[in-house]
């Protein structure tokens, strides 16, 4: 048939419109029984062109369509206020594309698959900022990663976390260049703060392993320490050189001098320290 008509299926669900060399086509309206309504184009017997198609749990679509899919630019709300405007392809995001979170996130960039992918920008309801790459829906690859309160990241990411190389620089001024693991400092990496500098191993976000201390403000302004940290306290063997010339060599534990001698600048000894205990 051509023209008008209603077309009832036999578990109840119902085309109403145009139809053309017997098929669905042009302006017309299609209700399932377990998959809502649809009404719009179609072209062939299926879903072509503009339409809206209401879901049975609230969710609603209203853009273009290509054979029977939602494909091109549409809208897709969700009952939570939740909500995507952009691109699809074969009935999933894809392209250019906008989602906006019911708790205020949002997303503005490249989709594929259904899923973030490509370069995007995403705003945080805390009011943080991450510009740069994404993949599968997580952060990936490289990107920056502005707080609320200042701080700030440019570096790599990996299943949303800093991983690999990175920069974070505090709102207070202190800064550290170096290897991320899982969002936390690890690796070798180099901080600077006001306080001094350090250069060496991290683990946890705390110095740990070999490194370099260097004082350059305060009662501590010109002093050194080399060697080994755990926890981020000394701890293994290490030399402590003061700005007047004074040096320790030996062991620490816990931040403490526990095994070594202390020498003045001409390499007297000075004092030593057994077990934690100042000695003459």
């Amino acid at each position: 048939p051509n023209g008008q008509g209603i077309l009832t299926f036999p578990d109840g669900e119902k085309y109403e419109g145009e139809f053309k060399d017997g098929k669905k086509n042009g302006q017309g309206t299609f209700t399932w029984n377990d998959e809502g309504k649809y009404v719009g184009e179609f072209k062939d017997g299926k879903q072509n062109g503009q339409g809206t198609h209401t879901f049975p749990d609230g969710d609603k679509y209203v853009g273009k369509w290509k054979d029977g899919k939602e494909h091109g630019q549409g809208t897709y709300t969700f009952p939570d206020g939740s909500m995507y405007e952009g691109e699809f392809k074969d009935g999933e995001y894809h392209g250019q594309g906008t989602y906006t979170w019911s708790d205020g996130r949002k997303y503005v960039g490249e989709w594929k698959n259904g899923k973030e992918n490509g370069q995007g920008t995403e705003t945080y309801p805390d009011g943080d900022k991450y510009v740069g790459k994404f993949k599968d829906g997580k952060r990936r690859g490289h990107g920056t990663y502005n707080l609320s309160n200042g701080d700030k990241y440019v570096g790599k990411f990996k299943e949303g976390e800093f991983d690999g190389q990175g920069t974070y620089t505090w709102s207070d001024g202190k800064k550290y260049v170096g290897e991320w693991l899982d969002g936390k400092q690890k690796g070798h990496g180099t901080q600077t703060s006001p306080d001094g500098k350090y250069v060496g191993e991290w683990k946890d976000d705390k110095f740990d392993g070999q490194g370099t201390y260097t004082w350059s403000e305060g009662k501590w302004k010109g002093d050194k320490y080399v060697g080994e940290y755990k926890d981020g306290k000394e701890h293994g063997q290490g030399t402590f050189t003061w700005s007047d010339g004074d040096k320790y060599e030996g062991e620490y534990k816990d931040g403490e001098m526990w095994n070594g001698t202390l020498y003045d600048k001409d390499g007297n000894i000075k004092y030593k320290w057994v077990n934690g205990v100042k000695q003459k």
